[in-house]
């Protein structure tokens, strides 16, 4: 495909190596700076790596801009490229990842609705609730009446689980005794 170029333009338009976008490369110092393309990387691991630190800390206050900074691409080419890769915004990825973990706090905990807010990284309750209303169609209080009590989930007394949940107090490679007929 040949480049489209403009017999006026200093700055050719060339095919851009991590999004296959056209854009224009830069002269510097009269000449075309070109760049290494030995060490790049494929612009899937670019996303990825936004994307594993959106899953790794949901809970702290990302934006989209520390998310473009770990892809290093800029904000506005960051979310174009990750809304065409991934099928939604980087933010709304961020959004339903903090209202799936609030789900599963709400299933399998007793803590409050306030509470599970506050350690997802949300920080309003209101706009929770409302998110979370239009994502899962009701409530957190009544998605959290329609599954059993945490409490329920334990079949056994605390002090049992702790006592057999400890190690045997047994060293590397130390042997069990060896039972004589």
């Amino acid at each position: 495909m040949p480049v489209p170029r403009s017999p006026y333009d200093r700055n050719p338009v060339i095919l851009c190596p991590v999004c296959t976008n056209w854009t224009r490369r830069p002269v510097v110092d009269g000449r075309r700076s070109y760049r290494d393309t030995s060490r790049m990387v494929p612009p899937a691991r670019h996303l990825l790596r936004a994307k594993d630190l959106a899953d790794a800390r949901y809970f702290e206050p990302l934006t989209v801009a520390d998310m473009a900074g770990a892809a290093g691409l800029s904000p506005a080419h960051f979310s174009r490229e990750f809304r065409r890769t991934f099928g939604e915004a980087p933010h709304q990825y961020l959004l339903t990842r903090r209202l799936e973990r609030a789900a599963a706090l709400l299933r399998n905990t007793d803590r409050s609705v306030t509470d599970i807010c506050l350690s997802v990284g949300l920080t309003s309750l209101g706009s929770f609730v409302t998110t979370f209303r239009r994502v899962y169609g009701t409530t957190p209080r009544a998605y959290r009446a329609v599954f059993p009590p945490a409490q329920r989930h334990i079949r056994i007394p605390d002090c049992v689980a702790r006592a057999y949940g400890r190690p045997q107090n047994r060293t590397f490679r130390e042997a069990a005794p060896a039972s004589r007929p």
